[in-house]
């Protein structure tokens, strides 16, 4: 009897270690699905087109590749880094490096570029003035309130003369360093979001074409000055440090780099968008 009870013993130990093992493979192959890149699915944050624009033209030729992009939309410019951050997306595409880096700084972040896009031509715009000669003495320039643009802002006033900044002692040019402002003008810093609505208050404001375009204002057409390409500011593809090399976010990154997404931008937003690559 007690054989009897010992061999059944043994006989469950042994049915329960194959159960087990069955188990682990199980988990196994469904790890190795995962990554293999079958059925992945790619979140990531944006705002507006033509951000989201592109995103959607590179769609199908992820899907054929096993991966479902899903765009989230959010609503202002501090939501798609907070997201990535927090895990919530695996990427998002939206902002510029020096903004980026802002972000990291902050909030104890890793956020990396993984490649950029296009330049989102940054230029001066007024209502009631034809050219940047024409503001008058003490005019009130508005421009975003985050410190990488007003960074951004300073350096393009700069660049035309309209200002004289000193040696760069810090990362960024704040009002603190201009050094020479001929006309005595006042730079009124606020939020990104508020920009468009300063082109009715203010003498002049310098934006993005994303905020722009709302107004029916483009660079080439309207603004007083342009910024080009010359620098660091052009919208980028963003990961994180812990999964910038994701098969799938790769793939994101060379579908985003086709020949589709430039002949997009060229013939759409010839005037606002300059291909970074």
């Amino acid at each position: 009897m007690k054989k009897l009870i010992v061999l059944a013993s043994m006989l469950l130990i042994i049915l329960a270690g194959c159960s087990n093992d069955k188990k682990a493979e199980n988990a196994e192959k469904a790890e190795k699905v995962k990554e293999n890149g079958e059925n992945v699915t790619l979140k990531v944050a944006s705002l507006i087109p033509p951000m989201t624009e592109i995103l959607d033209i590179v769609k199908p030729q992820l899907e054929e590749e096993g991966i479902d992009l899903e765009v989230v939309v959010l609503g202002d410019n501090v939501q798609p880094n907070s997201a990535l951050a927090a895990k919530e997306v695996d990427a998002n595409f939206f902002q510029h490096v020096p903004y980026m880096e802002e972000f990291n700084r902050n909030n104890d972040a890793n956020l990396v570029p993984i490649v950029p896009i296009y330049f989102a031509n940054y230029g001066v715009y007024s209502k009631d003035y034809s050219s940047i000669e024409k503001l008058p003495e003490g005019a009130v320039i508005a421009m975003a309130n985050d410190i990488s643009n007003i960074d951004r802002s300073l350096s393009l006033l700069a660049q035309h003369g309209v200002i004289t900044l000193g040696e760069k002692t810090d990362t960024y040019y704040t009002q603190a360093d201009i050094v020479e402002n001929p006309k005595n003008y006042k730079f009124e810093e606020v939020d990104l979001l508020m920009l468009a609505r300063m082109y009715d208050d203010a003498d002049a404001v310098v934006m993005t074409p994303a905020y722009a375009a709302p107004l029916g204002l483009t660079p080439k057409s309207d603004a007083l000055l342009t910024e080009g390409i010359e620098n660091d500011f052009a919208i980028t593809l963003v990961a994180r440090e812990d999964n910038k090399d994701w098969e799938a976010i790769q793939k994101l990154a060379e579908a985003m780099l086709s020949p589709e997404v430039r002949e997009f931008l060229v013939e759409n937003y010839d005037e606002t968008a300059i291909p970074a690559f």
